[in-house]
Parts: structure tokens; sequence; C-alpha cells
């Protein structure tokens, strides 16, 4: 058992959370029950996934997309009444961590990304990271690995060198950033969703776009964020899976 602040505390410090400027409140969005024993945790905020939060007796769920953004407006309407209600009923702490998170080095979406696709991390890129494999990579080499990895099939456009050595790995929303990716010398980009623009993009510039979904992609961060505070406080902890094809 731990005090949700404690708990609070120590994320925001471990994820550095005041060095990235965010789109809404990161960390604590909702407060619950003071003591802790089990924490939950999930991609994004919604009724279902506090629902089952409750279901599996947990007293605070972390998630990466929360509730509360700048762009939306200042009205609890029908949707974010629930949301709310479901949290309160089971006196469930939310906490938030977005962008933060997708940059940590080590427990971040896209260094969890790079581990797993075996890439060896060499620099910072936007909050994600560009980094080499071991062994230069066919095209549909890098393509199995992320079907592998994330149990789907990407969305690729194939344009770039027939080896890939440098990849920069940039999880959810992020193919605005293939310019920037080809003109810093990736052979590939790796994120979570296409934009229209991007396939010709790609085929101008010279360089492989891959989407392998937003909520694919963003999978992994909040199951390090939440396995490291469970070490860390002695607690039990689920990851709670709502599958979203986007």
């Amino acid at each position: 058992m731990a005090h949700r602040d404690e708990i609070l505390a120590f994320a925001d410090e471990l994820l550095d959370v005041a060095s990235y400027p965010d789109y809404g409140p990161m960390g604590l969005q909702v407060v619950g029950a003071e003591e802790v024993t089990t924490l939950a945790c999930g991609v994004s905020a919604s009724r279902e996934l506090f629902e089952h939060t409750a279901t599996v007796g947990a007293q605070m769920v972390i998630v990466h997309h929360g509730l509360f953004w700048d762009r939306d407006p200042r009205v609890v309407d029908a949707r974010l009444k629930g949301r709310l209600k479901a949290l309160f009923d089971a006196d469930i702490t939310l906490a938030a961590y977005h962008l933060a998170l997708d940059a940590h080095p080590e427990l971040g979406n896209n260094a969890q990304l790079a581990s797993e696709l075996g890439v060896e991390l060499e620099e910072p890129f936007d909050v994600g990271h560009g980094g080499s494999f071991g062994r230069p990579l066919s095209p549909d080499e890098l393509t199995g690995r992320v079907r592998d990895m994330l149990g789907r099939d990407p969305l690729a456009f194939l344009y770039g060198p027939a080896e890939i050595r440098r990849v920069a790995i940039v999880s959810g929303g992020a193919a605005g950033l293939l310019p920037q990716a080809a003109a810093a010398g990736y052979d590939a980009l790796l994120t979570g969703e296409p934009a229209e623009p991007s396939m010709m993009t790609a085929r101008e510039l010279g360089i492989h776009f891959v989407a392998g979904g937003h909520y694919a992609t963003e999978r992994l961060g909040v199951q390090a964020l939440s396995r490291r505070l469970a070490e860390q406080f002695s607690l039990d902890w689920h990851f709670i899976e709502l599958v979203n094809p986007v």
C-alpha cells in the first residue's frame, strides 16, 4: 500500500513532467482514494476503461490520453459526466502522462518501441527518438518487425532506400514530421497515424513511412510506467486492453 500523492510525485519527477509543456494538465487529473494497493493503466481515458478499473479493484488508473485538453470546451457534457461518475463512484484517482511519457528515454512509448524493434537509440527526435539497427533491414523486414511487435499490419509507404539503417520513431500522430525525418537523414519514420500528404511526401523525399496505429504504438509506455511504479511501491497492477483500430 502507498499514498496516492507519493506515487504521483514520484511519477511526475521520474518523467520530468515540468520539462514538457502539454495540451492539458498532466499528472493528477481526478483525485480519488488516498491509499493505493492496485494500479490500472490504459491508453486513453474512457468510461469503459474506468469501469474496468473498478472491476479489478484498482484505486488509481494511469492513461496516456487524459480527460482534459486545452482545445476542448469547458462543458461537462453527457460523455464527460459519465466518465467522471465512473471515477467518483469507485473513488479512483486518474493520472495522465502524454508528451513526457512519449519522450522518456527508458519508459516512454518510443524508447519501448525502439527496444522491441531492435533499434539502438542515438538521439532525441521531437518527442521520440532516432537510432540505428544493428544490421541494415530491407523494407519488408522492417514492416514485418512492426507487424510482429504490434500484432497488426502497418500502413507503409515504402519509397526509401533498399537498406534501412537509421529510423526515427515518434508514436501516435506524427505524420507531419516526415520532412524533418528526411532532412535529418533517416531512412524511415515509424509513427501511429498517416496523414493525407504522407504518401506523396514519402515518395518525393525518398523515405519510408510506416504507420502502425495510434493506439497500437502507444500501448507500451503506460505499461512500462505502471510496472515501475508497482515495483517502487509494492503494488499490484493491470493493463486494461481496449483495442482501437485507429
